[in-house]
């Protein structure tokens, strides 16, 4: 098996205007593992979902999926690298006009150009698999429960057996029961096709749940990182602040948080 991290980043800066969101990012995420990056709002975790992924591009860094340098490849190498990658995002970003079927096979019949009757088979059985009757392929988005969404999100996260699944704040918006039923559906998801799982989260019961190693980012650094079941041990001011949700503490609430 090869050593060489699924992603990984070294020393990436982005700044917009005068403000400074990425101030140095490094992290490295080893195929098989799930790391979640928690942190306050604004502080920088979805702009590096977004440097890896190529739709920002970093000020300076370096970034790598399997070792190929992102920042350097053309349209085609990027786009052959984004088969690689499944997302659920933050609001399941459904369409609207298609039905939940056509939703989760999106990208098999997108980005993959499978046939119609195909991939309508391998939706149905992924919308079987996060728990959703068959017959909700039929229905359209706004016929669903938040919940019911966000299960059809996952669904199309994993529908074309993605290497690499990021998830942006995954239980956003849920009742506790129904977080905790995502975040098991998450697990078993992830370890069923062999993905790789970067999530970004202020979430800890979620953050608890899905992830093997936890970093924690705070004004555009990386400022611990360590094995989920050292968290409440980290002994970081900034992480037992935030993990316990603590108003005293290092992390002020009149940070500057823009982006």
């Amino acid at each position: 098996m090869s050593n060489t991290p699924k992603i990984k980043l070294t020393d990436v800066k982005k700044s917009f205007g005068q403000k400074v969101v990425l101030d140095g990012v490094s992290l490295e995420v080893n195929a098989g593992e799930s790391l979640v990056i928690i942190g306050g709002s604004g502080t920088g975790k979805s702009v590096t979902l977004k440097s890896i992924l190529g739709l920002i591009t970093p000020d300076s860094g370096e970034v790598y999926v399997d070792g190929d340098d992102v920042l350097s490849m053309n349209a085609n190498e990027r786009q052959t690298m984004m088969k690689k990658f499944g997302m659920l995002f933050q609001g399941a970003a459904l369409f609207d006009s298609m039905k939940v079927w056509e939703n989760v096979a999106f990208g098999l019949i997108q980005a993959q150009k499978m046939d119609r009757g195909q991939a309508h088979d391998i939706a149905i059985e992924k919308i079987r698999q996060v728990g959703l009757n068959p017959q909700v392929g039929d229905l359209f988005p706004a016929e669903l429960s938040g919940g019911m969404q966000k299960r059809v999100g996952l669904a199309r996260a994993i529908a074309t057996s993605p290497e690499i699944i990021f998830f942006d704040e995954p239980t956003t918006g849920l009742d506790p029961i129904m977080a905790d039923v995502i975040n098991d559906l998450i697990v078993e998801c992830v370890k069923d096709i062999g993905a790789t799982a970067l999530s970004i989260t202020h979430d800890m019961a979620s953050a608890r749940k899905i992830a093997d190693h936890v970093s924690m980012i705070y004004e555009g650094k990386i400022i611990w990182t360590g094995p989920v079941g050292e968290l409440d041990s980290s002994g970081n001011p900034y992480v037992e602040q935030f993990i316990h949700g603590r108003a005293d503490g290092p992390i002020t609430k009149h940070a500057n948080f823009v982006a």
